[in-house]
């Protein structure tokens, strides 16, 4: 179980009403566009102080320094990925961002030698996107897009000319500010989009062919575990 916050008072003391009622929860994310703050850093220093057994995974950064800085700072897990998204219109919207590989080969190397782990967060679109995380040192992948628009995904089911679509958004996109935020502040932009999504049936079959893929991978690189990727690419 994980509980996702943000890094506003209201956020802290959310969350410890919530971890005395469910203690079982392992996982705390806290969850912010721009990792590149102090506010962040510090915030993970309070909720590690306060919360010594828990497993803390903080993002989004794209770099090696602020990788450090996080774990340092106590963060077992660091979240990267600033605009790879493809619902995530950052890149146009405000020109920051970096190249998801990259950043994952830079991070991984940073966290690695610290004894902390990675996410890579977006940009896949095919099985082989997974492959290449994992090849650039991630430990774990986060993916929306490629798992939207299936029966068990979020988002209502429409039909448009006989064709089944399903709506998948961007957390930052003007539909999730509205449901989420009340709208979008004037004193900023959407950075993401809202999509139709061709109606793709049941997840099942979607990751059996996401896992041969991974495992076909495996075979072209002569690793015989997943964790072994990073050493033969």
């Amino acid at each position: 179980l994980t509980i996702s916050t943000g890094i506003s008072d209201k956020d802290f003391v959310k969350t410890q009403n919530i971890l005395e009622l469910v203690p079982q929860i392992k996982m705390i994310c806290i969850d912010v566009a721009n990792g590149y703050a102090e506010k962040f850093v510090e915030t993970v220093k309070k909720f590690r102080d306060s919360f010594p057994d828990k497993i803390i995974i903080a993002g989004n950064v794209v770099t090696s320094e602020m990788t450090e800085q996080l774990i340092l700072a106590g963060a077992d897990i660091v979240k990267v990925g600033i605009g790879p998204g493809s619902v995530c219109t950052t890149r146009k919207q405000t020109g920051v961002g970096y190249p998801q590989l990259s950043a994952v080969m830079e991070c991984a190397d940073a966290a690695h030698g610290l004894g902390g782990l990675i996410i890579s967060d977006g940009g896949c679109t095919v099985p082989g996107d997974f492959s290449k995380a994992f090849g650039g040192g991630a430990d774990f992948v986060m993916s929306g897009g490629f798992f939207s628009g299936h029966t068990e995904s979020g988002g209502e089911l429409v039909e448009e000319d006989g064709k089944q679509y399903k709506m998948f958004y961007g957390m930052s996109s003007d539909t999730a500010m509205k449901k989420y935020a009340g709208g979008v502040a004037n004193y900023r932009s959407s950075e993401g989009k809202t999509v139709k999504i061709p109606f793709k049936g049941p997840v099942e079959n979607t990751i059996t062919d996401l896992l041969g893929g991974i495992r076909s991978t495996l075979t072209y690189v002569g690793a015989k575990y997943l964790k072994e990727i990073s050493k033969r690419t």
